[in-house]
């Protein structure tokens, strides 16, 4: 879009009782917020919703310099902003009842991106996120985009799944682009910059306060396909973005834990509710292919058919090289895992290592293509 007309999206967004759903009226009703402010007060007040007071804060809004602020900081950040009009506009989002007229955007969005969201405790297990890098690595190799919050726990370990599997990931901020939340995720915003987009529908400098963080909800839900929950408690607010992504028609996924876990109790109870329980990417992408218009469904087939695990799969048993580069503790896991399956806890047992130990070195040896997780946490040597 346009220098010139960006400043009146901006501007309008910055007029105090236009919200979401006023903003698209507007400019339903006039053709473009620059429009909007063009207009005299009575044909203003007469477009149904705004009324007299809305309409007054439209024609004596004069804060410009707020605006040239805001345009000045995307510049500098190299933000692009893209509005509700624009092709870069994901058009999942449109079908909201309270769509954002627009989104700061720091990296690219996909026109035809295949979003699924990843989502759960801050708190995470070591499970919680061994299982989430897993998964989110192998729905990034068969061409499907990953969307989180880019919180601690599980939404980073979502994040970083996805960029290990070389595929593209989305965080959906509950500040400004210029405000990295949690401030140890800042190497991580630019990787995600770099290979996908981080977005936030909240202007410059706005802190991280509580409650932006269900309305970043329903952006991460509206953009996908649908949303998976792992590990979350009974108050988590990840719970809040599966009520958001049922209530606008998306797929709901939750991954089960420890009947003894707390921090289980709510994808159980989400699971009890009808939420789908996976144990492996296919269940989740046997759920989308239906979703998506044709051209989508041949570009997931695509992926599908030809992922980057297959060239995985042609390398065979890792070479001794890889293997001999291990460190004791990991020597010491390997060597319980061969082509027979084996449950990690006969490993932990075997090993006399620590379970948090087990599980990260794990976790590092899939990703290096050394073993393979099967469901129920049993291991076998990847060949």
């Amino acid at each position: 879009m346009k220098h010139h007309n960006l400043r009146y999206w901006i501007a309008l967004k910055f007029v105090d009782g236009v919200g979401n759903v006023g903003f698209k009226t507007l400019v339903d009703a006039l053709g473009s917020p620059q429009n909007v402010f063009q207009e005299n007060i009575n044909t203003l007040r007469m477009v149904p919703g705004i009324g007299e007071k809305t309409a007054g804060r439209i024609k004596a809004f004069n804060d410009w310099e707020k605006v040239e602020r805001e345009m000045e900081t995307a510049h500098k950040m190299n933000v692009s902003i893209a509005t509700f009009q624009d092709p870069q506009y994901p058009k999942a989002l449109l079908n909201i009842y309270d769509f954002p007229p627009f989104l700061y955007v720091k990296g690219i969005l996909g026109e035809n991106d295949i979003n699924v969201a990843v989502v759960g405790s801050r708190a995470a297990s070591t499970y919680g996120k061994f299982s989430t890098e897993r998964l989110c690595r192998e729905l990034a190799m068969h061409g499907i985009t990953v969307v989180s919050g880019m919180a601690r726990g599980i939404d980073s370990a979502a994040h970083r799944g996805a960029l290990a599997g070389k595929g593209r990931t989305i965080a959906v901020l509950g500040s400004g682009l210029d405000v990295v939340y949690p401030p140890e995720n800042e190497k991580l915003f630019l990787e995600i910059a770099a290979h996908g987009a981080v977005i936030t529908d909240f202007p410059f400098s706005t802190p991280p306060h509580g409650p932006n963080f269900p309305a970043r909800n329903r952006i991460i839900s509206g953009i996908s396909h649908g949303v998976v929950v792992v590990e979350a408690g009974e108050k988590s607010g990840s719970l809040i973005t599966a009520r958001l992504a049922l209530e606008q028609g998306r797929e709901v996924f939750a991954v089960p834990g420890s009947i003894d876990t707390a921090g289980s109790r709510g994808t159980h109870k989400l699971i009890k509710q009808g939420a789908k329980l996976i144990e492996n990417v296919y269940d989740v992408l046997d759920e989308i292919l239906p979703q998506l218009d044709r051209e989508l469904q041949v570009k997931f087939l695509q992926a599908k058919n030809s992922p980057q695990d297959n060239a995985a799969q042609e390398k065979g048993t890792p070479a001794a090289a890889e293997v001999s580069g291990l460190s004791d503790a990991e020597t010491s896991v390997l060597k319980q895992v061969s082509s027979k399956p084996v449950n990690v806890d006969s490993i932990i047992v075997s090993t006399g290592l620590k379970a948090n130990d087990v599980l990260s070195i794990l976790l590092n040896m899939e990703l290096q293509g050394l073993v393979r997780q099967l469901p129920g946490k049993i291991f076998v040597r990847k060949e």
